[in-house]
Order: structure tokens, then C-alpha cells, then sequence
């Protein structure tokens, strides 16, 4: 997806803000958004948002304010949501007062001054109550500032069919990528249709890969962005998967998230997932069949004996700049990201991005037949604790997954190689931000 970015000359002034790791509530003066509405008065917050969990937390914060009323509508999934974005800041008017954005594209709108600063309004000083994962992901890597409060958090686990391990000879999860690779030579024997896991190119997946082995392949330095596609993290990244196409080990051929790839996770034909710990309502919900098969275990690592681990997915409530509604629109934040919402998003299947939360008995205690009656919930608290600091996302990150698989599709097909595709993708990546303002 393309942005409308502003002149280069105000990008570059502005890349060095990159965050690590249509309603009625607007107003077109900049004096408007500067004198936000008390929440103490009578409003109404306009919420463009995808998240199921939010439905029963506005029937909560409504009651628990009766003053604020909250406009709750899902205009499409996260990449229909951008552009709807994209589309009413060109026109000039209709945005919302408050929006989900993923952890991915914050940068993408914080930069361009389209997100309000919430440090102004206190939430440096929540800080604590989040993981670093999350935490880094909604603030800026030079000055500290907050575009957003985290909804939720997707520390990376293996999800494994352990039915299946067991027909091939796999009594353990593996916990190295090594191990992994020998799993999956032992799931390759079960038959012609079974494959350890599925990808095809997939830009989400391979960011966090790259996290987890531990590369820093985006940066920003003296106002520039730099990009190096080809240091020590991406390069084991890309060695690894590479090797696991060549000996096909990997299903290139079905798409993640299509009907083909639930009925493979259901029928055992796709046996594990390396994901985020918002997996386990999807797999209950869309593969039903594999119910009291599946496990899960720490995600596997680049190295053995390492503690390690990245973000896969997420995403935050940010505030509009233009919105006039800005105290009342943090208290709904608040009550979402920290308050009495938390808990409810939580308790509707979502994985929470509090320590809070992540430490609640309750919560880590919990069972489910699917997963064969474990207490899967303590593995992915501790998958949220390993996350390594220092991730950082493009300033135009929703734009480079976009023609992420277009650049690496050839090698899945034995037409070129990862490392090779991942300098084509560097090459149009700084074309790009030369041609926006973020590199000179």
C-alpha cells in the first residue's frame, strides 16, 4: 500500500522520528486540535477499528462514562483501514478521532504528523505496565514519545501438532532452528502432503525471523534511513530458509490464511506454525479437526543456548491529530490499553500486552480441550519476556511488505535465492525512500 507522503524535504526532517522496533470528531484547525474537548463534557468518539474484542469493551467504558459515547466501526481489516486512512487524508476531512494501527505501520503516520503525541497526555508513564516488545514498538526510538497504547502483543511460539511429531519419530519440540530442519526431514517421510510448516513469501514472517536471529536491518541515522538486508541476523535468516526450500521442506504452494492452509492444520498435513500467541482462537475456530492435537512450545532459536525471541503481529490504538476530541479519546485509550478493557479483551480471546496480564493466574492457568489440556498461556507469557529490544520497522514499512513477495517469489521457484531477492528488495526499498525524502 502506497502512502501520500509529504515533500522531501519535510520527510527527511522527520525520518528521525521512526519508532523502534470518517467520523465527525475532526477539525481542520490546528488551534482545534490543540484544545481538546474535556472528557468531562458530553462527546462522542468516532473508532475505526477491526478488533472483535473492542465491541464488549465499549458497552463497559460507555456505562463506566456515561458522558462519552464511542462510534465503533469496522470499515475493513488493517490494510482496508490504511487506506480508507490514506484516502480521507488526501480529501482532507472525515478521519476518525481514534485508530487501530498495527505495530508495523505506526511509524508510517507518526512521521508524517498525523498521530497525536500522547506523552503530553501521560503515557510515558505507563511504560512499566507494558513488555518491552510492545512498548518499543508504539515509541519513539530518539525522543520518547508515544503515537499509541498497545491492544495486544504477538511474541513468537512454535505451534506444533504433536500427534503428528509423534507418527515421525519427533518426541520433542525443537527448540533450535537446527532442530527444526530435522524435524522436518522427519515430517517430509509421513507422506507426500506433509510438510513441517507452509510459506510463500510472506513479509511479516521473514521481519521476525530476522528479528529473532537477530538482525538489525533498518535504522535511522543522522535524519537518513539506512537499510542493510544483508547483515549477520537477515544473512542466517536467509541461509536457514533457503535450505529449507532446496530439500522441500517447506509447502510453497499454499497461501497462509487460505481455506487450504486451515484444512492442512486440521488434517495434520501442516504440521506446526512458528507465529504469534494470537494463534490459538484462529486454529479453535477455522481447524477444528486437529482439536487436542496441537501444543505449544517455546518458539526455536538461531542458536542453541540462546534466550531469544521477536514480535509477529500486533497492533495499538493511536489518537488522530486533527481529531478535537483528544482528552476524552485518551480516556478511551486508558480503558482499553491499561484499565477494566484489558482484562476484557483478554477474556475474549485476546493476548494481552500487559505484565499485569501476563502474570495473572488466571490467565496463565488457562486450559482448552484443543490444546490437549495444556497451560499453553504460561509458554507464550514467557515467549513476551524473551523478545529482543532494538527492532525498528521502515517509516514506510506497509509499503515494503507490499512488494516483499513480488521480490522474493523466485526463490521459491529455484529462480534466484533469498539473499539475492532480499538485495532486489533493498535496491527498490531505498529507491523508494531516495524518491520520499528518507534517503539522501
Amino acid at each position: 500500500m502506497k502512502r501520500k507522503f509529504l515533500a522531501a524535504s519535510a520527510l527527511t526532517a522527520s525520518a528521525a522520528l521512526v519508532l523502534a522496533g470518517c467520523g465527525g470528531g475532526t477539525s481542520d484547525s490546528s488551534e482545534g486540535a490543540d484544545a481538546p474537548a474535556s472528557s468531562d463534557e458530553p462527546v462522542t468518539l468516532t473508532v475505526w477499528a477491526w478488533e472483535p474484542t473492542l465491541t464488549p469493551v465499549v458497552s463497559a467504558f460507555e456505562e463506566a462514562n456515561p458522558n462519552i459515547k464511542i462510534d465503533l466501526q469496522n470499515v475493513g481489516g488493517p490494510a482496508d483501514t490504511y487506506t480508507k486512512i490514506d484516502n480521507v487524508l488526501a480529501a482532507g476531512e472525515g478521519l476518525p478521532d481514534i485508530a487501530q494501527i498495527e505495530y508495523y505501520a505506526l511509524a508510517q503516520y507518526a512521521i508524517t504528523g498525523e498521530l497525536a503525541d500522547l506523552t503530553e497526555m501521560g503515557a510515558a508513564d505507563l511504560k512499566d505496565q507494558y513488555t518491552p516488545g510492545t512498548w518499543n514498538a508504539v515509541t519513539m526510538a530518539d525522543s520518547g514519545k508515544v503515537f499509541a497504547l498497545p491492544m495486544d502483543s504477538g511474541p513468537m511460539a512454535l505451534f506444533y501438532n504433536e500427534k503428528v511429531f509423534k507418527e515421525a519419530g519427533i518426541d520433542t519440540p525443537p527448540t533450535t532452528w537446527e532442530e527444526y530442519y530435522e524435524a522436518a526431514k522427519k515430517i517430509r517421510t509421513l507422506g507426500d502432503d506433509y510438510y513441517i510448516t507452509t510459506d510463500n513469501g510472506d513479509a511479516g514472517m521473514a521481519t521476525s525471523m530476522m528479528w529473532l536471529a537477530g538482525g538489525h536491518p533498518f535504522t535511522v541515522e543522522d535524519g537518513n534511513v539506512k537499510i542493510n538486508l544483508s547483515d549477520e541476523g537477515v544473512t542466517t535468516y536467509a541461509e536457514f530458509w533457503q535450505k529449507m526450500i532446496d530439500e522441500d521442506l517447506i509447502n510453497t504452494t499454499v497461501s497462509g490464511w487460505s481455506d487450504d492452509w486451515f484444512r492442512g492444520l486440521g488434517d495434520g498435513t501442516i504440521a506446526s506454525l512458528m507465529t504469534g500467541a494470537w494463534m490459538p482462537a484462529n486454529l479453535i475456530g477455522s481447524s477444528p479437526d486437529a482439536s487436542g492435537d496441537f501444543r505449544v512450545a517455546p518458539q526455536p532459536v538461531a542458536k542453541a543456548g540462546e534466550t531469544a525471541n521477536a514480535e509477529n503481529g500486533g497492533s495499538s490504538l493511536a489518537i488522530m491529530t486533527k481529531s478535537d476530541k483528544k482528552e476524552a479519546a485518551y480516556k478511551f485509550l486508558e480503558f482499553m490499553s491499561v484499565g477494566d478493557g484489558a482484562k476484557i479483551r483478554v477474556d475474549n480471546g485476546n493476548f494481552p500486552s500487559t505484565n499485569e496480564m501476563l502474570q495473572d493466574e488466571e490467565f496463565l492457568s488457562h486450559t482448552d480441550d484443543y490444546f490437549g489440556g495444556q497451560e499453553y498461556n504460561r509458554v507464550l507469557a514467557q515467549a513476551a519476556a524473551d523478545v529482543l529490544p532494538g527492532w525498528s520497522y521502515l517509516p514506510f514499512q506497509p509499503y515494503a511488505n507490499t512488494i516483499y513477495g513480488d521480490k522474493v517469489a523466485g526463490a521459491y521457484t529455484g529462480k534466484t535465492n533469498l539473499k539475492d531477492a532480499l538485495q532486489a528488495w533493498q535496491t527498490d526499498l531505498e529507491a523508494y525512500a531516495k524518491q520520499n525524502g528518507f534517503m539522501q
